[in-house]
């Protein structure tokens, strides 16, 4: 039986845990290694570590961090941040990154992902798509530095070309959706989806197990993602690093 794959992404600030609303107002929210541990004993399925501040300040993730990361994780783990080379994407793969996830440059410099995927293959590039709708606009856009600046790629043209160039998955984050725990963006996911025969992971909003499954059932999503809903307890949003058990997640998607 198909199961998608359910995975908690980590945003990194210093190299602490931060978890953000809007892609703002970044709450310093615990130790990283420490909820690797964590997500071991819940036996996670995979980890996304994304620095999110790495492009901003033109410096790659750090590589102690990652190999601290390959130590410790019992599961596939990918990385993104700063990524702008060959050689980036061969330090964080050999210091234990299964794949790494590649945002601004993407956008920046669509080669770079042909290149990529030519040197290491489709299955080690994961695309990250930063997404909202343009000031004063309906229109949604992809996005890069933290949502802060605006690319002429429409998500779908974007998914689309990734895949052409080579990438291995994409990821659809919605930054209106980021940290509301309201639910995805569940048009956005369907359109891309329905764009790309690469998997397509939701990203954004998630909140409850039915979110999950609504990406998957309504809007084709190869994956769901979430950040908030795996390190909040509650109303009062108390820090509680927590994973859906087996029989939980097989249970839901049945």
């Amino acid at each position: 039986m198909f199961r998608p794959r359910v995975i908690p992404v980590l945003l990194l600030k210093n190299n602490g845990l931060a978890k953000s609303v809007n892609f703002k107002d970044h709450r310093y929210i615990g130790d990283p290694i420490n909820a690797v541990k964590l997500f071991n004993n819940f036996k996670a399925d995979e980890l996304v570590f994304l620095d999110i501040y790495a492009s901003k300040e033109k410096r790659l993730v750090s590589l102690d961090f990652v190999k601290k990361v390959g130590e410790e994780a019992n599961m596939p783990f990918a990385v993104g941040g700063g990524i702008t080379s060959l050689n980036d994407i061969k330090a964080v793969l050999n210091a234990g990154a299964e794949k790494v996830v590649i945002n601004a440059s993407a956008v920046q410099n669509p080669s770079f992902i042909k290149e990529a995927a030519n040197t290491f293959g489709s299955s080690t590039i994961a695309v990250c798509m930063d997404v909202k709708k343009k000031f004063l606009s309906k229109e949604k856009k992809v996005f890069t530095i933290n949502g802060s600046k605006a690319s002429v790629f429409s998500p779908v043209d974007f998914a689309k070309k990734m895949e052409e160039l080579g990438a291995g998955e994409i990821i659809v984050q919605s930054v209106e959706k980021d940290g509301t725990m309201s639910g995805y963006d569940l048009e956005l996911i369907k359109q891309v989806s329905g764009a790309v025969t690469i998997p397509v992971v939701a990203l954004g909003g998630a909140g409850t197990l039915a979110h999950l499954k609504q990406a998957v059932i309504e809007s084709n999503a190869s994956a769901v993602a979430a950040g908030s809903m795996f390190v909040y307890h509650g109303p009062r949003r108390a820090v509680l690093v927590n994973y859906p058990s087996r029989q939980e997640l097989n249970t839901l998607f049945s």
